[in-house]
Order: C-alpha cells, then structure tokens, then sequence
C-alpha cells in the first residue's frame, strides 16, 4: 500500500471542509495535482470507525458516484482543478471536537492502492 506525503495531501483535501449532515458525514477535495484516476473508493476511516464502501460516494459535477460502482471498468476521472465531496451516509457519531483523523484508502490503476491520511476540526 502507498502512502502519499502529507504536503501533498495537504493542497488536496479542502481544510476546514469536515461536517457532519443529517444524513452522515461530508468533506470537501479539490484536485490542485493534475489529473487523476480513482479505480477504487476502498474505505475512509475517521479517528477509530471505518466507513465500508456501501455508505462512501463522492459528488462531483453534480454527479454522485457511488463507491460500490466505481472500479477498473468505471473510474473516476479526477481532473486538475476538479471539486468534489465525499459523503459517508451514516449516523455514526464518530467526530469529536478538536482535531479528527482521516484516512481514506483509494485505488489508482498506475499506484495500487493508496492510503492518504489528514487531519481536520469540525
């Protein structure tokens, strides 16, 4: 499994971003890299729950992707400058107040899989 640097992380994930919904929990990428391609949506983690790939999708261009449906055959084209939202649609209270840690684990067809982790308040 890779892991990418943290500066990296750092100009990709949207600080600030992390709030918990109605229906769950959200937070907020944007491409500032270049262009990407996400095979897989594998899991998220935040502080010590796990977020199974059934309640994981990611909205973007006013399109929602749901982690299941995204694979090889049907990825996401992340393009440079590109905003999207990950949502986790489930009442789990897992936040707590000051800082929280997530690590979201992504599949990349030239990478393998990939675990990015960052921290963010709500």
């Amino acid at each position: 499994m890779a892991v990418l640097p943290d500066f990296l992380i750092k100009r990709v994930y949207k600080k600030g971003s992390l709030r918990k919904t109605d229906k769950g929990i959200e937070f907020d990428l944007k491409n500032v890299l270049g262009p990407g391609v996400i095979s897989g949506l594998e899991s998220i983690q935040i502080n010590d729950y796990i977020f199974k790939k059934d309640v994981i999708s990611f909205v973007t261009g006013g399109v929602e992707l749901l982690a299941t449906k995204v694979d090889e055959l049907n990825p996401i084209q992340f393009r440079l400058n590109q905003e999207g939202t990950m949502k986790l649609a489930e009442s789990v209270n897992c936040l707590k107040n000051g800082l929280n840690q997530i690590i979201l684990e992504i599949m990349n067809p030239e990478a393998g899989k990939l675990k990015i982790t960052f921290t963010d308040a709500i």
